[in-house]
């Protein structure tokens, strides 16, 4: 029993004291959109390399 008295006060404790720092940092929001635009530029780019490379090899001339 008083490991678990220990362990309710310990995160009580832990839990004010989260609570009373208010400035923990970035919200994940702006992350997660800067992180999804990033992909987002990485795959047109991908898409064109890809695209022009094919109109590329289209373009060399085959053996009779």
């Amino acid at each position: 029993m008083t490991l678990i008295t220990y362990l309710h006060v310990a995160l009580v404790a832990r839990l004010a004291e989260l609570r009373r720092d208010g400035e923990r940092g970035d919200s994940p929001v702006p992350t997660a959109v800067i992180i999804f635009g990033l992909v987002a530029a990485a795959l047109t780019v991908t898409a064109l390399v890809a695209a022009r490379a094919q109109n590329w090899m289209n373009a060399i001339p085959t053996a009779p």
